[in-house]
């Protein structure tokens, strides 16, 4: 993964751009990737920590509504991260992260592994939906983060 930050840090600078997190599952993982590299101050603009339904709505003005329609793990919440973070922060890269990391917690429709990625830059937004097969709780998160780099790396 470290790779992976030095060579986002890299490309950011070299282009000029700005990033920006809103982790919840992954709890401050991809930031503190990204912050461990000398340089990063340059590029890394900020990282929200969004862990509770409160956070999200508070600090993301996620509308309750929608978490209490889809739930905190979905397409519809991830995307609603994503573009608030982008409005707040003002990056020209945001990425939003909310998942089902486990062991417990996880349910038949949303089990241990799902994970919601999303990403926007400029005008463009993608949210991905994955299904990690570990179900030990920092395999996930060391893979989402490795996912999400893969996402900003693709758009570089």
């Amino acid at each position: 993964m470290n790779n992976l930050s030095l060579k986002i840090i890299k490309l950011l600078t070299k282009k000029k751009l700005s990033l920006s997190f809103a982790e919840s599952c992954t709890g401050g993982l991809l930031a503190s990737s990204i912050t461990s590299f000398s340089g990063s101050s340059k590029v890394f603009n900020m990282g929200l920590v969004t862990y509770s339904n409160n956070a999200k709505v508070k600090l993301l003005k996620i509308p309750k509504k929608t978490i209490t329609k889809y739930g905190a793990v979905s397409f519809e919440t991830c995307l609603s991260m994503v573009k608030n973070l982008s409005k707040i922060s003002k990056s020209n890269i945001s990425i939003s992260i909310t998942g089902v990391a486990g062991p417990n917690g996880g349910t038949k429709e949303k089990p241990v592994g799902l994970v919601y990625i999303g990403l926007k830059k400029g005008s463009k937004i993608i949210i991905k939906k994955n299904l990690f097969k570990s179900k030990k709780r920092i395999s996930i998160q060391k893979e989402t983060a490795k996912q999400a780099f893969k996402m900003i790396l693709s758009i570089l």
